[in-house]
């Protein structure tokens, strides 16, 4: 018998926060968070070399990470260091780019209704960090600078922690907690644009912006091949980074101009499918090194001792542990609040929390931002750097010990998720309203009831015995 099309669970009341998803978007939330999960253990690992080597061998960290390789002709004599910032990390927002594009024409983004609670909840999540770290560098007298060090969440390495700690969180918690990510990405991105753009040349901006156009006329005309793309791709990012406009600026405009939409007779979208070509090269490669050649810094007792003592590092942590998960949390409940969602029966607030307590874990964003806003001042770079080290870590910490309190409740409904007992590759969940359903369910137990009648018969039980269902 064929299986029913799945319902789509986006029919059900539009007023359930944290929600059932709809068997595609959830499909493609276990698909990308797979990859994700992965890169965040391989940014696990990097971040781990990377103190390990700054702290045993600083000379030779130092020497490689200052090496400067690259035509000097056309402005990009760069060091290793600064090729992971400004060139690995465009691949990292060309991705986010493709996510958010994904997010606004069909995910969780493209209902203004159902996008108030995660885009409130990311915008209070961004402005709570920020005001704690403005407070306490007011009151301490020191610099405002790095107010949006602390604003970010990196959502591959909060998967590395609950992969770390053997949680699977529930979909709907997952999926709030990337759209989360994708609009703070978003807000992030127009903050490096804003704030951290340096003397402009406009003849460099004018040839980025013309490769831009013609990277969106090509898509357009349906032209491909990736030897059309890359080349290009690569003269918009130079351009972009010689214009003074932060050069990752390049990478989220690109993802932002693939189609993300399926047309008849295709399965998945263009930007879908170069989303799933390099996500793993961001994920894997990328971000990865940008941590090794980022996080080394000097971990000694004075240093973390000096992460709580001066205004502007205990600003950072602050910011990551406390003002996100307050922000988020609180942000959350006031749209809730307001808008009259009713939260998911089977969720609670707590679970809210523990997710907003996660989103405090600011590694990758926080550590480019960081670099960004002291930049003329190596000694302080790097405490911000530890700070940003230390916060993320007390904030994965705080989220994975609330986790835990959950995790068999998690557990409950993860299984019920997955289940799929007549074994059609649709999990049941999302059947249970088909009579059809019903149907193939019913012969599928009077089948097993047969053959344990049988095996009773020839085991020489007792009739009764064999006539007993399964």
């Amino acid at each position: 018998m064929a299986a029913p099309a799945p319902t789509d669970d986006r029919k059900h009341d539009d007023r359930r926060f944290l929600g059932r998803l709809s068997l595609p978007e959830r499909r493609y939330l276990a698909d990308a968070l797979r990859t994700e999960t992965l890169g965040g253990v391989l940014l696990l690992v990097a971040a781990v070399a990377a103190l390990v080597w700054a702290n045993t061998l600083s000379g030779s960290y130092e020497a490689v990470s200052d090496f400067h390789i690259g035509p000097a002709a056309l402005g990009l004599d760069l060091s290793i260091q600064h090729w992971a910032a400004d060139g690995l990390l465009a691949i990292f927002f060309f991705v986010a780019g493709i996510e958010l594009k994904r997010e606004l024409v069909a995910g969780e983004l493209r209902d203004p209704r159902a996008a108030a609670l995660p885009v409130v909840a990311a915008l209070c999540g961004m402005a709570a960090p920020a005001l704690v770290y403005v407070l306490v560098n007011a009151l301490g007298n020191g610099s405002m600078d790095g107010w949006a060090v602390p604003t970010a969440t990196d959502i591959a390495f909060a998967l590395a922690v609950l992969a770390v700690i053997g949680t699977s969180l529930p979909s709907a918690l997952r999926a709030f907690l990337l759209t989360l990510a994708v609009v703070d990405d978003l807000f992030a991105i127009l903050i490096i644009a804003i704030f951290f753009t340096s003397d402009l040349n406009f003849a460099a901006l004018g040839g980025a912006v013309a490769g831009l156009v013609l990277f969106w006329l090509l898509l357009r005309k349906g032209v491909r091949g990736w030897y059309v793309y890359v080349p290009l791709a690569l003269v918009i990012w130079a351009l972009m980074y010689n214009s003074g406009v932060h050069a990752t600026i390049a990478g989220v405009s690109m993802g932002l101009m693939l189609r993300c939409t399926t047309r008849d007779g295709e399965q998945h979208s263009p930007g879908e499918h170069i989303e799933h070509l390099v996500r793993p090269i961001s994920a894997g490669l990328a971000v990865p090194l940008f941590a090794l050649f980022s996080a080394g810094v000097s971990v000694s007792g004075g240093a973390i001792g000096n992460v709580f003592t001066q205004p502007v590092t205990l600003g950072v942590v602050l910011g990551l542990v406390v003002g996100k998960a307050v922000g988020i949390f609180g942000g959350t409940w006031l749209a809730a609040r307001f808008t009259r969602a009713e939260l998911n029966p089977d969720l609670a607030w707590p679970d809210v929390f523990a997710v907003a307590s996660l989103a405090g874990i600011g590694f990758t964003v926080s550590l480019l931002i960081g670099e960004l806003a002291f930049a003329g001042d190596a000694a302080l770079t790097d405490e911000v750097k530890a700070a940003v080290l230390m916060g993320s870590l007390i904030a994965a910490v705080l989220a994975s010990v609330l986790l835990k309190l959950r995790v068999r409740r998690y557990q409950s409904l993860v299984a019920a998720e997955e289940r799929d007992d007549d074994e059609d590759g649709i999990p049941d969940i999302y059947e249970e309203d088909n009579p059809a359903y019903h149907l193939r369910m019913a012969e599928i137990h009077e089948r097993k009831a047969a053959e344990h009648r049988e095996r009773a018969q020839l085991a020489g039980a007792p009739r009764d015995e064999a006539d007993r269902p399964a």
